[in-house]
């Protein structure tokens, strides 16, 4: 039988499903692909960059998911020449805004402010009686011809919890600050970005990957979730360690970390008390690099001698992280010797050889007084267990020389199956 009804226009077929109960009309995305095309055709208008604000908030205010005529989760706006913005209302209240890219060798440098949850924006809040309120809000690409008009729609967003900024390029100098309810807060990859401040009351999670900024926290808030992904370096020549000290207070208290040794080392191991301790922290990403063709463990166990709580440890070696050239020598400055009695697993990836890896856990079993399960890895999908064996006379060892301890002790690796119960994740490599 000939099917008339899928080749009428959008706008009949719009109808017809309006007519039907929510239950029955979402079941039309099953009848063909044209029906399931309809359910996904995104909205499209154009207009300026001051129309911008106006245009999503529109969008999202006219958002109805049980509204088969209004429950449009895609929508496009023209403005400029070239410029698109493309915007997606996804579950759990998330929007993503994502702005076609401009010239990523030669961009525009801009410096962008952003006012959150401010009381004075109240009476101008985000427009009902859209069913649809965001909480997670997600922007990628965003240029000095977008800035200005996205701080005017975001200050709106009185429930936004979670910002994540995403390959911003121009971007140089960044402020942020919310009065009350931001939570969480992500920058990866704005590869220009050299300042950036943040006024923030309750701010629990900061994941930020790209060089290393100036970096001013205004307030003390403790982090709880802290990921400083600056394998790139710092993003200028002029770091002072009392520049990282504000950002050392507001990650004291975090229980996840990911940390670079060049940071540990430049920033804050000279600047160390003799008291100061990550008490809480359980999980650590430790990124690593060879210095002048050898692996040197010991910035690693002097930062450990700080964790007495830890649980996991992750330590990835990465050749293109930067290496500090004259690094401070940290074991001077850290004189108590905590041992770590929580240690559960021992995570290594992108080691050269097997002898790097004995040797750090050599040096590991200093500082710890129990037996944690040990996995290296080179691709992230086949792990091997190493195995601690004691040697006797009778029975020497089948391994080479540099794979026995001091201690009598050789070690041989078995290879295991992946699983997420044996081969925990940190959290941060996946992002």
């Amino acid at each position: 039988m000939e099917d008339f009804i899928s080749s009428l226009p959008d706008e009949l077929l719009f109808h017809i499903i309006s007519l039907l109960p929510f239950e029955s009309a979402i079941q039309t995305i099953f009848l063909s692909t044209r029906w399931r095309f309809l359910w996904n055709l995104p909205l499209v208008q154009h207009g300026t960059k001051e129309d911008v604000p106006s245009a999503v908030s529109g969008f999202i205010a006219n958002f109805d998911e049980h509204n088969p005529t209004r429950n449009t989760r895609r929508f496009r706006f023209h403005f400029g020449e070239y410029v698109l913005l493309s915007a997606i209302l996804a579950p759990n209240n998330k929007l993503h805004l994502h702005f076609s890219a401009e010239n990523l060798q030669n961009p525009e440098h801009f410096s962008w402010q952003i006012q959150l949850n401010n009381p004075q924006n109240l009476s101008d809040h985000q427009p009902t009686p859209s069913t649809f309120f965001v909480k997670t809000l997600n922007l990628t690409s965003v240029n000095h011809l977008s800035s200005e008009a996205i701080s005017c729609m975001v200050s709106k967003f009185q429930l936004l919890e979670n910002l994540k900024i995403i390959g911003c390029h121009g971007l140089e100098s960044m402020s942020i600050d919310s009065d009350t309810k931001l939570l969480s807060l992500t920058i990866f990859d704005c590869p220009h970005l050299k300042s950036l401040h943040i006024r923030s009351y309750k701010l629990r999670t900061f994941l930020y990957r790209g060089k290393f900024p100036w970096f001013l926290p205004e307030f003390h808030f403790n982090l709880g979730n802290a990921m400083l992904d600056s394998r790139q370096g710092p993003a200028f020549n002029t770091f002072k360690t009392c520049d990282f000290d504000r950002v050392l207070l507001t990650i004291k208290n975090a229980e996840i970390l990911t940390l670079c040794k060049w940071t540990f080392e430049a920033l804050i191991c000279p600047s160390l008390s003799s008291f100061f301790q990550f008490y809480k922290l359980k999980e650590l990403w430790w990124i690593d690099n060879y210095s002048k063709g050898f692996y040197n463990c010991e910035a690693l166990i002097t930062f450990l001698k700080l964790c007495p709580s830890l649980e996991l440890l992750f330590v990835t070696i990465d050749h293109n992280s930067y290496v500090m050239p004259n690094a401070t020598k940290c074991s001077k400055q850290v004189s108590r010797c905590t041992k770590l009695q929580h240690l559960k697993v021992v995570k290594l990836e992108g080691f050269d050889n097997q002898d790097n890896e004995i040797l750090l856990i050599e040096r590991l079993r200093d500082v710890i007084t129990v037996e944690p399960l040990i996995l290296s890895t080179s691709d992230r999908i086949c792990f091997r267990n190493l195995i601690r064996v004691p040697s006797h006379d009778s029975h020497p060892p089948t391994v080479s020389h540099s794979l026995v301890s001091q201690e009598m002790h050789s070690y041989k690796f078995v290879q295991v199956k992946h699983n997420n119960k044996l081969c925990p994740k940190h959290g941060h490599m996946s992002l």
